[in-house]
């Protein structure tokens, strides 16, 4: 009786169950960051036989794998019964611009250091905003503007370096990793478009979208790597550094986890919160990329950092649009 009442305690304790959600997100993504530098920027080998990761599209394939099966698992015990209605063409084509959005993001992290990766992927709410108004002929109230200043103020000052030295390849206003930044935010506004048209129009559940469009972007991605042949230049690379396979299957784990604690925000307590915990998941995320890793960010950088983030926080305690009630 008393661990029945202890187990009920603990199911209905809901400060626990924040603490609960909080803790599993700010873990898992932020080892999830932690384990995507380390794979993507790290130097494999020795002297000169020392190769750097380029394996973006097999990378994004792997979690698209994982997150697929979690995805199984949470319907089969949470939601066995429950028939999801959306067209498969629909899943389809949100699959191309959710792949899109990955494969760039990890791509740019070839080029550029991992805070740099984390404050543009930041910046998502601007591309969904503009193409909710083109697309969906959204409204969004005065507050979502300022917000949106406030974040691309930001970006802009994180990326500006004075003082440029003309002789240094790596110091750079606008390269090929800021243009891969633009590619994935503009392909995260489509994928939100989709979303938003999924769930309004046919009330699609998180966990079916999380399934069926990781299961299209599993086949694409499939496809593409076979098609490339980068799949046989992975295994050639994992046969030469097996260790690598420990950081990647941690890294398709922790990304499957850490957007189960995400639904499980977004269900116990809402949209709000969970963005609240996310954009401070991200602040840290960055902190210690800098830290672990060594990346020097500059005192504007640091300025452009804050900006960004007073703007997510702003924008996900006033920048809600009121919803319809359609009757």
């Amino acid at each position: 009786m008393a661990s029945g009442k202890g187990k009920n305690w603990l199911l209905q304790n809901e400060r626990l169950r924040f603490i609960v959600c909080f803790l599993g997100v700010f873990v898992c993504y932020f080892y999830y960051g932690i384990l995507q530098e380390t794979i993507t920027r790290g130097q494999y080998g020795q002297g000169d036989q020392k190769e750097k990761f380029r394996f973006a599209t097999t990378l994004v394939l792997i979690q698209c794998i994982i997150n697929s099966i979690f995805a199984w698992i949470l319907i089969q015990f949470f939601e066995g019964s429950t028939t999801d209605h959306t067209r498969s063409w629909l899943y389809g084509l949100c699959s191309l611009s959710y792949l899109g959005a990955m494969v760039s993001s990890n791509s740019a992290l070839l080029y550029v250091n991992y805070p740099t990766q984390v404050l543009g992927k930041s910046c998502k709410p601007i591309p969904v905003m503009i193409l909710g108004v083109t697309i969906l002929r959204k409204r969004y109230p005065l507050a979502k503007y300022l917000c949106v200043l406030l974040i691309v103020s930001g970006v802009a000052l994180f990326l500006y370096k004075p003082n440029k030295n003309s002789a240094s390849t790596d110091d750079h206003s606008f390269g090929f990793g800021e243009v891969l930044l633009l590619m994935s935010l503009t392909m995260d506004g489509l994928t939100g478009v989709a979303q938003d048209h999924m769930r309004s129009r046919f009330q699609t559940g998180a966990n079916h979208m999380m399934l069926n469009i990781n299961m299209w972007s599993t086949l694409v991605l499939g496809l593409g790597v076979l098609w490339t042949g980068e799949v046989w230049d992975f295994l050639s690379f994992t046969e030469r550094h097996p260790t690598i396979l420990y950081n990647i299957l941690l890294f398709g784990l922790t990304s499957a986890l850490g957007q189960t604690f995400i639904f499980m925000t977004v269900v116990y307590f809402g949209p709000l919160t969970c963005s609240i915990v996310t954009t401070t998941r991200k602040f840290f995320t960055i902190l210690g990329s800098v830290i672990l890793f060594g990346n020097v960010i500059s005192t504007m950088q640091w300025c452009g950092t804050i900006l960004v983030f007073l703007g997510l926080g702003l924008d996900a305690k006033f920048g809600k649009t009121p919803k319809k009630t359609t009757h």
